[in-house]
Parts: structure tokens; sequence; C-alpha cells
């Protein structure tokens, strides 16, 4: 048996660091070789994947690294025949790896690094390391296209985890971007995913067997949920059939399999692994892809628990979904990221709109659990307490993104809360053991609906604090004004549409209501300091045309409804947006005062900057950028965001103000993460780009 030689890998030392990381090749025999420890568990070693090919999986031939991590306690090794290893562990001193383990950075989503070798005082010297490229295209047998590149990378154990746009599971060398393997399920042989989205995934979930120490990687594909071996990128033949779960076999009732999507990743709770799941809003007949949470067995795959988002006839909240309703309506689905409370065992869901999305005359009530934070206990699957943020919901104003987990004081105690962003452009606040709301949430009535056989709810929630972090509601004065004669021209267009304060409900003349469609946050969610109790939001500020149209012909097991929602125009002259900018904000609220400590117009739009009616026209330094992806804060005073822009910011926590930019010259379309390597580099990494353009880029200091 040989084991491999050590030469070091030189870093800046750091005060503190009792981790070395060392390049080994082949060449040391076993016998020259021998460590004494003291105790043990300060001692370990984790080796990169191996190169090992079959299958779907494509792997690429490296040395393996080895981390040492040493204490105080730790006994000076003893070497036979070979001094060079003692010589690197005692003069190579570097700061230990830390990990991005899990989508959100923690179980918690903060998007929270304790990471300070970037900072606000050097992040202007940030340059590009490198970039790795997905390489998808269309493929016309399959009728298929890549989407946007939505994922957010793991780095666990010196290897980054990520999922591509159609559903590969790549495994790369943070680094080099180097590809190590890659798994491919094969997800477009289905045929395009029917999500408005397209082919997207935004990230794996890790797992390590207890019993075995072997790290799985869990992709939930469509319909089936995969489990990988870390190390080769193999299915594991011993969780389900051989590798993967079906899931749609344990449904509530029969469901097209073609018709059921993931686009986020799951969580994982000690030995299991939770999943919810993703349905087009275009999809709406009779008993459609229902929303079901399951939790399955990490090893097995065997069902763990199901929780029934619409109640089953007889379960609690039941009674909320008039005509038997709940017998037949479906999505009110979790498609969003989820969170943990891994010490108290308690899993937060934010669970979205019931099917249809803009008219419920078939579903009277107040409709639990749509559009709700619930909170569940992680290992049964009961409810512990749930709130809902909408009843009734017409707006598709679905809780978008992962709740945060922050430790505040607020009124002078201390309270372990859970924060719940929305599309509509607030933060709500509660206890996340009790669930009581951390300042009173009050019930207001709202605008009624005019559309024959709707039964709109009559008030909706209101949080007193914080105030909301994005524009609510539209008046004339919001009209495009960047010239008085655009502003009445777009003046006039509004004056087509019905218009009023936040909850105008969809009508057949079209109603614009803002936030849109896509918020307010999404799915983005926030960042957390969890040092200051500040949470920084990525938010859009763009309207949708809620505008109803009857189903004039139906489409069994499609397109079966009374009315659905035909999207109304939200532009005027040639593609001028009808209200004025910025199009999206970064906001910085303070969670234990419940106040907004500063909000700026973030990012551009090129586009509307190059539009030749404004050839001429003096414009906002900052148009502001709309989408979907948040925001990371770091130990270091900088918050790191792309939010939909083509750029990739650095921005100073304290002001808001920018310290740094880079041009991708793509849009992002992530939400960014940072890690240290074993060599002592941190580096910050974002997706942006979608189809052949996808590109994972990273940075580091130079």
């Amino acid at each position: 048996m040989n084991l491999p030689r050590a030469s070091c890998i030189r870093a800046a030392p750091n005060r503190g660091a009792r981790t070395h990381a060392c390049r080994l090749d082949t060449r040391v025999e076993a016998s020259e070789l021998h460590i004494t420890r003291r105790p043990a568990e300060h001692f370990s070693a984790i080796s990169a994947p191996s190169a090992r090919a079959s299958g779907k999986t494509r792997t690429s031939h490296q040395p393996p690294t080895l981390l040492f991590s040493l204490s105080s306690a730790f006994q000076a090794p003893r070497l036979r025949g070979s001094a060079s290893i003692l010589l690197f562990l005692s003069l190579c001193p570097l700061a230990p790896a830390q990990d991005w383990p899990t989508y959100g950075g923690d179980p918690g989503e903060t998007h929270y690094s304790r990471l300070d070798q970037i900072n606000r005082t050097n992040v202007r010297n940030l340059k590009l390391a490198w970039e790795w490229k997905t390489a998808e295209a269309p493929l016309p047998e399959f009728k298929t296209n890549p989407g946007a590149f939505e994922a957010t990378p793991l780095m666990i154990g010196g290897v980054l985890y990520l999922s591509t746009p159609y559903n590969r599971v790549v495994a790369l060398d943070p680094e080099t971007g180097r590809e190590r393997w890659s798994y491919d399920p094969e997800a477009y042989r289905d045929g395009q995913v029917p999500n408005g989205t397209g082919f997207v995934h935004r990230g794996v979930a890790a797992w390590r067997d207890s019993k075995t120490g072997h790290l799985r990687i869990f992709m939930n594909s469509r319909y089936r949920l995969i489990s990988l071996d870390a190390e080769t990128g193999k299915p594991v033949r011993d969780f389900g059939d051989n590798g993967i779960v079906n899931l749609v076999a344990s449904l509530r009732w029969e469901t097209n399999p073609k018709h059921y999507t993931n686009t986020s990743p799951p969580v994982v709770y000690r030995d299991l692994v939770i999943v919810g799941n993703g349905v087009a809003d275009r999809l709406v007949y009779p008993k459609d892809p229902p929303g079901d949470v399951r939790a399955f067995d990490a090893r097995t795959g065997k069902l763990a628990w199901t929780f029934h988002t619409v109640p089953l006839s007889g379960e609690f909240g039941s009674e909320t979904w008039g005509n038997g309703s709940e017998k037949f309506t479906g999505h009110t689905n979790v498609w969003a990221p989820m969170t943990l409370d891994d010490a108290r065992g308690l899993l937060y869901l934010p669970v979205s709109t019931p099917s249809n999305d803009f008219y419920g005359g078939a579903r009277p009530g107040q409709n639990l659990f749509a559009e709700s934070l619930v909170c569940l206990d992680a290992s049964t699957g009961k409810r512990k307490w749930h709130y809902q943020l909408v009843h009734h919901g017409l707006w598709d104003y679905d809780p978008p993104g992962p709740p945060v987990l922050a430790s505040i004081r607020a009124s002078g105690k201390r309270i372990d809360a859970v924060v719940q962003l929305t599309k509509t452009g607030w933060a709500f606040v509660f206890d996340r053991v009790s669930g009581k709301p951390v300042w009173p949430i009050e019930e207001r009535p709202v605008p009624a609906s005019d559309v024959a056989g709707e039964k709109s709810w009559p008030t909706q929630p209101f949080p007193t604090k914080p105030p909301a972090f994005e524009e609510q509601g539209v008046t004339l004065d919001d009209a495009f004004d960047l010239t008085p004669e655009l502003k009445a021209e777009a003046q006039a267009e509004m004056k087509k549409y019905r218009i009023g304060p936040i909850f105008t409900p969809p009508s057949f003349q079209g109603s614009l209501i803002r936030p849109g469609v896509i918020g307010g946050a999404n799915w983005g969610g926030g960042a957390l300091d969890p040092a200051t109790g500040i949470l920084y939001i990525k938010s859009s500020n763009t309207p949708a045309n809620a505008r109803l149209k009857k189903v004039d012909t139906p489409v069994p097991g499609e397109l079966d409804a009374t009315y659905v929602m035909d999207n109304g125009p939200t532009t005027f002259h040639n593609g001028l947006p009808l209200l004025k900018p910025p199009f999206g904000h970064l906001t910085a609220i303070d969670l234990n005062k419940g106040e907004i400590v500063w909000r700026v117009p973030f990012g551009d739009d090129a586009r509307l900057r190059a539009h030749p009616t404004l050839k001429d026209v003096k414009l906002p330094d900052r148009l502001g950028a709309s989408g979907a992806p948040g925001a990371i804060v770091t130990k270091g005073g900088v918050i790191f965001a792309g939010g939909g822009d083509t750029r990739l910011y650095a921005i100073d926590t304290a002001n808001g103000q920018d310290l740094w930019s880079f041009p991708l010259g793509r849009r992002t379309t992530a939400t960014p993460m940072t890690y240290r390597t074993a060599a002592g580099r941190q580096f910050v990494v974002i997706a942006s780009g979608n189809g052949s353009d996808a590109t994972l880029t990273a940075f580091a200091l130079q």
C-alpha cells in the first residue's frame, strides 16, 4: 500500500489557524509514516472524490487532497523515514477551510458567512479567479431548452456541488473550477417542463451517513429524488430503486409525472431528506398536482411522513375549503427553499398558492394552508403552528423564499425569531417556537372583487412592523415620469385598468397590482448579519396586470377552469414601463427595532437605458434591476448580490453604497455564496446566464 508524499501549499498565515493543506502524490510507502494523535477526535482526513467513471457519471482525474485538522490537544506527529511532512505540518499554518454546506449557508437560511478575508477595505481588489460553463444547449429531439442558471453551490470538504438547468449534478474543484464528476439524470427525456421558468434548478442537499461516514448528495429532479455518492457521482443503490425514489408514487391522488417539478433543493434533518415540489401556474384542472410535503429515509428512500398542505377531509383546516374543494384543489405547494431550526427539530414551510392563482370561485373560503408560513416537527411532520399571510389568494402572492432564522432583542426581550419575506413587500416576524407575532399584525379591509362567482376575502394581514420594504399599490402618481409628455401618456394608459391599494383584486379589464408576481422579495430570500440583527433584502419594484379571461375551450388534464390569468400589458410607448423607476431596491431592516435602517436603488436596466425614446433624456444614476436572486452578507461588512443585474456588486453593510462591481456580461440569475479553501483563500461565486451562456464565476483577492 502506498501513501502520498506531501508538498506544501503556502498561504498567508492566519492567527489561531490549526489547519494545514497538502497536495499529495504516491511516492511515500506506508511504512515511512507514523502519526501519533491524542485525542483521536482532533484529527480528520477528508479525501476529495475519486475518479472512477461509470454510466451517466463523468469524472476527471487528479490527486486527492487531505485536510489535517489540528488542535492544541493534538500530539506532534512522529515520522519515520520522512521529515518533509513534519516540516510541512510545522511551517505551514493556514486558515481553516470554511464550507458553505447548505443552500443558504446554514439550515436557518441566513445567507451569512463569518469569513472576513475579503472585507470592505480590500474588496476593491477582487479579481476573476475562474469560470465554469454548463455547456447545455437546446435538444431538438426532446423539444427542450435549458433555462436560467439559478444554482447556489454547496462547498463541503474541499468540493463544490451544484445543479444545472438540465438538472445535472456537478462536482468542481473550488480552487480552479475544474470538473471532478457530473451526473446526468436525463430530465430532458420527459420533454420541456411546463413551468414558466423553463428548466431551472437552484441547488442540491448533502447528508453524511453517521454509520458509514459516507457523504451523499441529494437531487430532486422533476418527479425523482436521487441519492448520489459524493465521491463518485454514482447513484447509491441502497436508496430507493437503485438510487432513485419516484416522487409521484405516494401522492394523495394520481398525478401526471410530467406536470410535477422541483426547482429548489431538499432539506436534510438527521436521517431524513425532506422535499416539496413545483407546479406550473398554467396547469389548472381538478386534481392537478398536489403540494404534499414529504420526508424520506435518507438511507433507504422509504417514506417517513407526509404533511398535507391542503388538509384531507376531516383534518384541521379542511373546513376553510368550501364546496368540498379540498378534495380536488392542487398546487398549494412548497416550491421555495425550506428552513430548519436544527437544534429544535422545527421545519418552516413557505406554502404557495392554490389552484388557480387568480380566480378562487371554485375554492371558496380562507384556504388553509395556502400562502402560509407553517411550522412542523421535522421528525414527524406534525404541525406545530401556522400563520396565513394571504387569505383566499388571488394575486400569486405566495411566500417565495426561505424563512430566515434570527435571534433578536425586541421590546427588551430576547426572541428566537423566524422572518418570512413576501412578494407583498413585508417582512412577517414571529417567535419561531410559539408562532406569536413579534409585533402586532392587523386584519384590515381590502377592495372587493367585481368578478362574478368570486368571493374575495374581506380582510388581509398588515404587519405594523417592520414597514414595507417595497412599494405597494398603484396610483396615477406612480406613472413613468422621466418627461412630462411620457408621464401623461403613461397615465392615459393606466386609466384603462383598475388601480388601487395593495390587494386590489384581478378583473376583466385588468388590474395593475404592485408588487407584481415576482415581488417584492422572491426565492433569493434575505441575508442576516447575526451580530447586528440586520436583515438585507434585494427586492423588485415592478407591477403585474392581473387580467382575467374566460376559458372557452377546456383542455382536460391541463386547463379546465372558469377563468384564468390573461397577462395584461405593463408597458407603453414601444416597451417603456408604465411605472417609474427604480425597479429594484436593497433594504436593511433592523429586526431588533422593526425599522428600516437604509434603502437604496439596486442595479440598473441597460435595455431601458438604451431605449431610443430616452436618448436625450436625463436618466437617474440607478434605474434599478428587478429579479428574484438574493444577497449574502459576510463578517467583513460586505453584501454580495447580483439580483438580476448584469453585474455582481459588493456593497457596504453600513450604508448600502457600492464598494466594487464586476461586469459579467450576462444577467445574474442566482444568489451568490462564499467559502475558504484549505489553502486559506476566500472565494465568492455566482451563477449567471442561461443556455450555452450559463456560467459559474469565482472571484478572489489577488
